[in-house]
């Protein structure tokens, strides 16, 4: 390959890195040509960028970027690229994806390695923790509910204390005196 067609490669490698916010390097050697379909269609109803990437091409791409170093000590083998702008959505698909799988070792995508809300997660035991890490936009929702659950529950006192004094009064409106 030339040296301009490496350029313009990384490049292109980091525009795409720069559109997402969220990127997990995992291993999806060994997939047969069915199961590969498999994951491409997930990724793709998922939202997901799945991109077959050179290791080093990738690591200039991620040098360029500012990427801390310590995320290039997962680029050995063969390595495929998700991207997405939702933290754990990768993370769950690598899981629902390898659920059937009866050797957990052997089983594919593997993560590799994660970027995922600004931190790096280095190696396979990462994976459940990643599946379990919240999204900014569900940290969000879950303030907002924690913040209108009092409000709530005052308007229902209100609510309820209201229709029992109505009871009360027309009992006794109803009532011969």
């Amino acid at each position: 390959m030339k040296k301009e067609d490496k350029t313009a490669l990384i490049s292109e490698l980091q525009n795409t890195i720069g559109e997402y916010s969220h990127f997990y390097l995992t291993n999806i050697e060994g997939l047969n040509a069915e199961k590969t379909s498999a994951l491409r269609r997930e990724c793709f109803k998922q939202d997901i960028k799945l991109v077959m990437v050179k290791n080093t091409l990738l690591q200039k791409a991620l040098e360029a970027r500012g990427v801390d170093a310590s995320l290039f000590e997962a680029l050995k083998g063969n390595t495929a690229l998700m991207l997405c702008n939702t933290g754990n959505a990768p993370a769950r698909l690598i899981k629902e994806f390898t659920k059937k799988e009866k050797n957990k070792e052997e089983a594919r995508p593997q993560l590799k390695a994660a970027y995922v809300e600004e931190t790096i997660y280095i190696g396979a035991q990462n994976l459940e923790f990643l599946t379990a890490i919240k999204s900014k936009n569900e940290l969000i929702a879950d303030i907002v509910a924690l913040l209108q659950s009092p409000a709530k529950n005052v308007i229902s006192a209100l609510q309820s204390g209201g229709t029992t004094i109505h009871g009360v009064l027309k009992t006794l409106g109803e009532r011969p005196e």
